[in-house]
């Protein structure tokens, strides 16, 4: 009985999910007719797919062109990514195998002032970081937005890489230690091949947020950088077909979907067993 309630949990939860996706994707495909005329939804049967929607989004019709905001968001979440990833993992193994602070300030509360900057809303920053950018000539470019994101995906990874490098025995630092590693060429040839499980995670959830971002990209861009969530709600912004509206929604995520396909190999959490001698 407990099996059955389990999948059939599985099902109603994996339908509320993909209702709306399915619904968007069928959509983008839909010709005028079969979306001003009431409810259709299976294409060849119901309505004669078409690619007006996709031609829209994509600069062959001349209605918009999304793929030079794909690649600028493209752009800023991998730089961002990857310095959050170099600077967040180093600080967060230092945090998992060193003692810091002074007096009642010590490594916990370390970590929790890292998450902090998490909690804050991101309206509360957005003025010091547009003056910020504006003294540094950083506004609307793509370097600026890499080090406003940077700060706001670096205590992800901080936190996300804490709680892994704690599950991951320090037997493993000493014996490398003892073969003539410092502590640095230890955490590079040992731990870091090690934590590949943790760097997936923590990236992951870096570009999730890096590329989803639309407040900051909104405010501190604007017209020579462009990032696809921005153009995205531009075009909601217009009077826009339904069917343009769902096809650049399914653009926008496609990449995060296909990444997610690419790197699920590595997330594997076994990687580390039998690792101490």
């Amino acid at each position: 009985m407990n099996k059955i309630f389990k999948y059939l949990f599985i099902f109603i939860w994996s339908a509320f999910v993909l209702t709306p996706l399915s619904w968007a994707l069928v959509t983008s495909f839909k010709p005028p007719a079969a979306v001003n005329n009431g409810a259709t939804f299976i294409p060849w049967l119901q309505f004669q797919p078409t690619l007006d929607g996709w031609k829209d989004i994509t600069g062959i019709s001349g209605y918009a062109n999304l793929f030079p905001p794909l690649i600028n968001s493209a752009t800023v979440t991998f730089f961002s990514t990857l310095i959050s990833l170099t600077l967040g993992c180093m600080a967060a193994y230092g945090l998992s195998r060193f003692s810091y602070g002074w007096k009642n300030y010590k490594n916990p509360d370390i970590i929790f002032f890292f998450i902090s900057q998490r909690i804050m809303p991101p309206a509360v920053l957005a003025v010091p970081f547009f003056i910020l950018l504006k003294s540094l000539h950083l506004l609307d470019t793509k370097l600026g937005l890499v080090l406003v994101l940077t700060s706001g995906l670096m205590p992800i990874v901080v936190w996300l890489l804490v709680d892994f490098f704690n599950q991951l025995p320090k037997e493993i630092d000493e014996m490398a230690m003892l073969e003539g590693c410092n502590p640095f060429e230890a955490f590079i040839r040992t731990i870091l091949p090690l934590a590949r499980p943790g760097l997936t995670v923590a990236g992951m959830f870096a570009i999730i947020f890096g590329w989803n971002d639309l407040f900051f990209a909104l405010v501190l861009t604007f017209t020579n950088v462009q990032t696809l969530p921005v153009a995205v709600v531009a075009l909601n912004g217009t009077v826009t077909p339904f069917w343009t509206l769902s096809a650049s929604a399914i653009f926008s995520i496609l990449p995060l979907v296909g990444l997610a396909f690419v790197v699920e190999r590595f997330l594997s959490k076994g990687g580390f067993a039998g690792a101490v001698r």
